[in-house]
């Protein structure tokens, strides 16, 4: 079955991070059938040059301004032709096998209409991973899983682009949480998911990143979100208060004691 790779760039990526992106995706063992590159907004020379190297490789739809990945995801959706999709980081890894392995899966089981997988976490050498990321893969662990945290390693998932349209597709307006979002609604709509236990992305997590996952902003956004699924029903008074009070206190941590806890929470 043909795919569609799906990636966001800004201008604050770095070229030679978005160079190895590309091609981690592009000399995947089963090689995808349209690679979409959104630019979000203007970027650099640089980044420009490294985009040009890759020639019609590349699909390349450019955004007049800076919307964030929100937006910029739900432009790119549009554009991709098959019928299955498969995300990626303008900075991080996929291994190899990575699409081949996903398409297994949902060639598998039709049902399924998400397949994400296990992340490495790296801070300079891909090789040599601080953290591993691995999620529950029974669809009704998904789902209790789904009531604290993300039950889907974003950066890993391929994805049946008619059930993400069917649940509504990318929130263009809910910056930080938006894939989080995404999640819980193909949850709701009673689309099916799973996630491999095999290493898919190896994901670069700098200072800034996990700079970015706290303060009052982010801490704010958190809530907020939450609040919706309280609303929703699909987690009760109880469950949003033992979920976000604790998750807001981490995000107002001081970053060097943010960055210890994300790593002990992903050992």
């Amino acid at each position: 079955m043909d795919y569609s790779v799906l990636m966001t760039v800004y201008k604050k990526e770095k070229p030679e991070y978005l160079k190895s992106a590309i091609e981690s995706m592009l000399n995947q063992t089963v090689a995808p059938a349209q690679f979409v590159l959104v630019c979000d907004g203007p970027l650099t020379e640089e980044l420009d040059e490294t985009i040009e190297s890759f020639g019609d490789r590349l699909d390349v739809l450019r955004l007049p301004e800076n919307h964030g990945p929100g937006y910029a995801r739900s432009e790119g959706l549009s554009r991709c032709r098959g019928p299955l999709v498969a995300t990626m980081d303008s900075d991080d890894l996929s291994v190899p096998d990575r699409c081949e392995k996903q398409l297994a899966a949902f060639e598998k089981d039709e049902e399924l209409a998400v397949v994400s997988g296990s992340i490495d976490e790296f801070d300079l050498n891909p090789d040599e991973p601080f953290a591993t990321r691995v999620l529950p893969q029974g669809y009704e662990d998904i789902l209790r899983f789904s009531k604290t945290r993300i039950p889907f390693n974003n950066v890993t998932t391929m994805y049946k682009k008619e059930a993400v349209i069917n649940a509504g597709g990318y929130n263009r307006d809910l910056r930080l949480f938006e894939d989080y979002d995404l999640w819980i609604r193909v949850l709701q709509s009673g689309a099916k998911g799973t996630n491999l236990p095999d290493v898919m992305v190896k994901v670069r997590t700098t200072e800034g990143q996990l700079k970015r996952r706290g303060g009052i902003v982010y801490g704010k956004a958190m809530m907020r979100f939450r609040r919706n699924l309280c609303r929703t029903g699909w987690i009760s008074r109880k469950e949003y208060f033992f979920s976000a009070y604790p998750h807001f206190i981490v995000c107002m941590m001081p970053d060097c004691i943010r960055r210890q806890v994300y790593k002990f929470l992903r050992k």
